[in-house]
């Protein structure tokens, strides 16, 4: 190996070694929070999103990605949407609005991931009959109880240039319960106004190549973009998914032509 390579690839390893550090130090710190504020015992929900919105921010920069609101993100309550582009879109999320994140209930049970995401008043779904409307029920009275919850309606991840056919039965939750549906959408962007293609993770790709992928980008920009809120009051749940739609795809294009050097290829 050339001397040029090995520096390079030194250098490589000192940035990942860095940056994981970086991440173990927020997860101690939010392990040590949670337990001064009695998260573990029951999380303190009305005050919970803003130690969620640090320990989110911190994260996301532990990982080298800094996060712009392009607008001001409202706080209100409600059932929150946004695109989904990769992993990292569940710290970016967090640290802007002020919504609860819904997870597996198997997820409870992993090691210090799990004890956080209960620290973090997350909505373990219990599906049992995998009937989804059963979830959208669970959702609808957690809305009542005045917190907001958040989900990824694309179901998937994308590349980050379009917003993929969303799933609505969940919307169903915001008519139950008479809340409106807050969209945002995101994008990661390089320094030259492109956007990240190391950030997506989507396809064949593989959590420890993404990974890998993340801790080696620079400079990227999260951007994030809330959107005018929709009321569900009056509306089918069909209606209120296509209106969705329509308005998510038209956010996402207006946040890459305020927010990208050029507009990405269709």
């Amino acid at each position: 190996m050339s001397q040029s390579k090995s520096g390079f690839s030194l250098r490589k390893q000192l940035g990942r070694g860095k940056q994981i550090a970086g991440m173990g130090t927020t997860i101690a710190g939010g392990l040590r929070t949670a337990q001064r504020i009695g998260a573990f015992r029951e999380p303190p929900r009305e005050t919970l999103p803003r130690y969620i919105q640090t320990f989110c921010r911190k994260m996301a920069g532990s990982f080298g990605v800094k996060i712009v609101q392009v607008e001001p993100v409202p706080q209100h309550h409600g059932l929150w949407v946004s695109n989904h582009v990769s992993w990292m879109d569940i710290p970016i999320v967090g640290s802007v609005s002020p919504a609860f994140f819904l997870s597996k209930a198997e997820i409870g049970d992993w090691p210090v991931f799990g004890k956080l995401a209960h620290a973090a008043g997350t909505v373990f779904i219990k599906r049992g009959s995998g009937d989804v409307g059963s979830v959208a029920t669970q959702i609808a009275s957690f809305l009542n109880e005045g917190f907001s919850v958040v989900f990824f309606p694309e179901a998937t991840t994308t590349d980050g240039k379009k917003v993929k056919r969303i799933h609505g039965t969940l919307l169903q939750a915001a008519i139950d319960a008479g809340v409106p549906v807050q969209p945002m959408v995101l994008a990661y962007v390089n320094k030259d106004g492109t956007l990240s293609e190391e950030l997506p993770y989507y396809g064949k790709l593989t959590m420890k190549e993404s990974i890998k992928k993340v801790l080696d980008s620079k400079d990227v920009t999260a951007y994030v973009l809330p959107l005018e809120p929709l009321d569900p009051n009056g509306f089918s749940k069909s209606e209120m998914t296509n209106m969705l739609q329509k308005r998510m795809q038209e956010g996402l294009a207006e946040l890459h032509s305020r927010v990208l050097s050029t507009p990405p290829e269709a």
